[in-house]
């Protein structure tokens, strides 16, 4: 006679521990709400065990349980066994994770950030910073550039949890079979304050699986991506217990504003670099950038040496915001570039409307109005007068004449608006002057005109 379920003190020593509860429940005659009462563990936990659903239980949950089901010392050992092979094995679930886990595959090649990509590789990957917080107006390619570096650090042996926040871009293609986003998720989930620590044991888990292999300079080591976060969400004290937890871990954060915390690597994401047309910058990587949408858009045009001054007027006066760009470039599709030129020359603000975004293609200016809005009243009065004095470059003498602060608060408000991604430095480093950010200026406008 073969029996269905194992006896008391019958080791069983292979079954699985779902099995072996079961088995021992139905021996005795409890359903599974009677051996939740008497464990104290809730009804769902005895069902996810069961069921093979959870195998990684608490030592104390499986003496509980153990206690309840009355095991003499052969059959408690057996389900102790059968609880430490389901953790040996979901840990190597969560290692063959953790060894594949890569970033969302960018839609599109990366077009002039060799410097700041460079910057944010080496200093995540040598663990020099482990909170970088990438800041800058909406639109200017922070999702993109972080792209690239979860992508060099990847292939650097650092695994990557990415996690797609509210104000996340589509401009990728996410994976949709690997379990490591839900992890990612979870991390994100816990450090806006939601959840529990049930997380920590398992990115303990997939951490320490890493601690063997792979380059000694990375071994252990891990990047949490949280792309469009609001930070504003974020709580200070489970980043530390996070960080603390898990020496080898790294976040990098994309936002439209910086934590503030202490131990924030704050990284300025600035437009692309538009150097003046009279310069002659053909290769200038806002010129690359728009040429690269030029050809998607319209391939039959040549940029010979008329086109590609227009292309340079065009990137200066849009300040190589790859947004705005990629919307002016849309706009090929039905005028040519000298007539693109020439609107730009006039009113650049209708072209902010992307063709190819459909319905929705004025998003860019209502974000960028949202951003405006959500300045303090001295800074949108201080653009608005930047904005009446002309479009050119102002310099720090400009903001106190204006304001008539004292020095230290106006180059307080240069810098929070350089934070706010609203100006951007001139491009000759020599000489402390800003501008205005074109869409910036154009969002104004509208906002006034309302």
């Amino acid at each position: 006679m073969t029996l269905s379920h194992p006896p008391q003190d019958t080791p069983a020593t292979t079954a699985p521990l779902g099995s072996l509860i079961r088995g021992h429940r139905l021996r005795i005659g409890l359903t599974q709400r009677e051996l939740a009462d008497l464990s104290t563990i809730s009804v769902r936990a005895i069902r996810d065990l069961e069921k093979g659903k959870a195998q990684r239980p608490r030592t104390d949950t499986v003496r509980l349980i153990a206690d309840a089901l009355r095991l003499g010392p052969r059959a408690r050992a057996a389900l102790e066994a059968a609880a430490r092979r389901g953790s040996r094995a979901e840990g190597e679930v969560r290692r063959l994770s953790m060894e594949r886990a890569a970033p969302p595959v960018p839609l599109y090649p990366l077009v002039g950030r060799d410097a700041e990509t460079g910057v944010l590789v080496e200093e995540l990957r040598s663990g020099a910073e482990r909170l970088v917080t990438v800041v800058g107006l909406s639109g200017v390619g922070k999702t993109r550039l972080a792209l690239e570096t979860a992508a060099r650090l990847h292939e650097a042996g650092l695994p990557v949890m990415w996690h797609y926040g509210d104000g996340a871009t589509s401009d990728c293609l996410r994976p949709d079979d690997d379990p490591i986003p839900q992890l990612a998720d979870e991390c994100a989930r816990f450090l806006r304050g939601g959840g529990s620590e049930d997380v920590l044991p398992g990115l303990a888990d997939a951490l320490a699986a890493l601690d063997d292999d792979g380059d000694s300079s990375v071994r252990g080591a891990a990047v949490l991506v949280l792309d469009g976060v609001d930070t504003t969400a974020l709580d200070f004290g489970r980043l530390s217990r996070l960080l603390r937890t898990f020496p080898g871990l790294r976040l990098l954060i994309t936002g439209e504003r910086p934590w503030n915390v202490p131990g924030e690597r704050l990284f300025l994401l600035s437009p692309l670099e538009a150097p003046d047309p009279a310069a002659g910058h053909a290769d200038a990587p806002a010129v690359r950038f728009f040429l690269s949408q030029l050809r998607r858009v319209r391939p039959d045009i040549v940029p010979d040496e008329q086109a590609l001054a227009d292309v340079a007027w065009i990137c200066h006066r849009l300040d190589g915001h790859p947004a705005a760009l990629g919307a002016a470039a849309s706009w090929l599709t039905v005028c040519d570039l000298s007539t693109l030129r020439n609107i730009v020359d006039s009113d650049p603000a209708p072209l902010l409307d992307d063709l190819a975004g459909g319905p929705d293609g004025s998003r860019l200016q209502v974000r960028v109005s949202r951003t405006l809005a959500a300045l303090p009243a001295p800074f949108r009065t201080l653009i608005g007068d930047l904005c009446e004095v002309g479009d050119g470059e102002f310099l720090l003498q400009d903001v106190m004449r204006l304001t008539g602060r004292p020095l230290p608060e106006c180059g307080r408000l240069i810098r929070e608006l350089l934070v706010g991604g609203v100006i951007r430095t001139s491009a000759d480093g020599r000489r402390s002057a800003f501008r205005v950010l074109c869409v910036v200026r154009a969002a104004a406008g509208a906002t006034a005109g309302v």
